[in-house]
């Protein structure tokens, strides 16, 4: 069973960067497509990045596009999301999630393992 962690939150001011982390155990992530939402308190959960295994492909909506990044180190069973320029609007608690048999998605549903979520706060 793929169990995943998610780390590397944190408060950052505007502009600044961060990397988050997601860190697999059980089974190996390279099987898997990789998504990437965040969520605000009283909002529904946003998808903002998405990774295609069989297409090698990735998706960004476009609030994150061109600043946001998501890559994989396979050794380390880990994927990360390298969020640049980080605006006041990026605040949210950020998940990465892990599923099969569907091609690239930005919705939860076809997603069936979660990490616990890393809070980033963009704040001056």
């Amino acid at each position: 069973q793929l169990q995943l962690v998610n780390s590397g939150g944190g408060l950052v001011q505007p502009g600044g960067s961060l990397r988050l982390s997601c860190a697999a155990t059980g089974s190996s992530l390279d099987a898997y497509n990789i998504g990437w939402f965040r969520q605000v308190p009283g909002n529904e959960r946003e998808g903002i990045a998405a990774f295609s295994r069989s297409e090698g492909t990735t998706y960004y909506v476009t609030s994150v596009d061109g600043r946001f990044t998501i890559s994989e180190d396979i050794a380390k069973n880990t994927a990360y999301l390298q969020m640049n320029n980080l605006k006041l609007s990026d605040t949210a608690r950020y998940f990465c999630a892990a599923g099969k048999g569907f091609t690239i998605a930005t919705m939860p549903q076809p997603y069936d393992f979660w990490g616990q979520g890393t809070q980033v706060t963009v704040s001056s």
